[in-house]
């Protein structure tokens, strides 16, 4: 799982990225209900089955709960966890790339940092 996901990705992780950038931003907080398998693949023009999967490996997760009938639901702590896991999968997967195309194009990180933040 990653919140950079890119089009390579399948749909199900870039839908879980969806979800996870929201949980993450705050726009999905704790106890809040997710938005419906029906409604998110109809906003994000995905297949229902596609979005029930992004939805069950936030359950596998422990991210979110089901309750039968009403819907899902985002735990406490949450965004905490995935916070964490993100920065993980930042460091090992992004980060070495990154760096990579840094030193390809010659580029000087210390640079690039302060050029972001001028």
């Amino acid at each position: 799982m990653t919140a950079l996901s890119n089009q390579d990705s399948p749909v199900y992780i870039r839908l879980r990225a969806t979800i996870a950038a929201g949980i993450l931003r705050g726009d999905y907080l704790a106890g809040d209900q997710l938005p419906s398998v029906r409604a998110f693949a109809a906003e994000h023009g995905a297949n229902p089955l596609t979005v029930a999967k992004a939805y069950q490996s936030f359950q596998d997760d422990g991210h979110v709960e089901v309750r039968r009938g009403v819907g899902m639901f985002v735990l406490p702590g949450a965004a905490e966890r995935l916070r964490a896991a993100e920065r993980e999968n930042f460091v090992t997967e992004h980060w070495p790339r990154i760096i990579g195309y840094i030193d390809l194009l010659g580029l000087d990180a210390a640079d690039l940092l302060e050029r972001e933040r001028a």
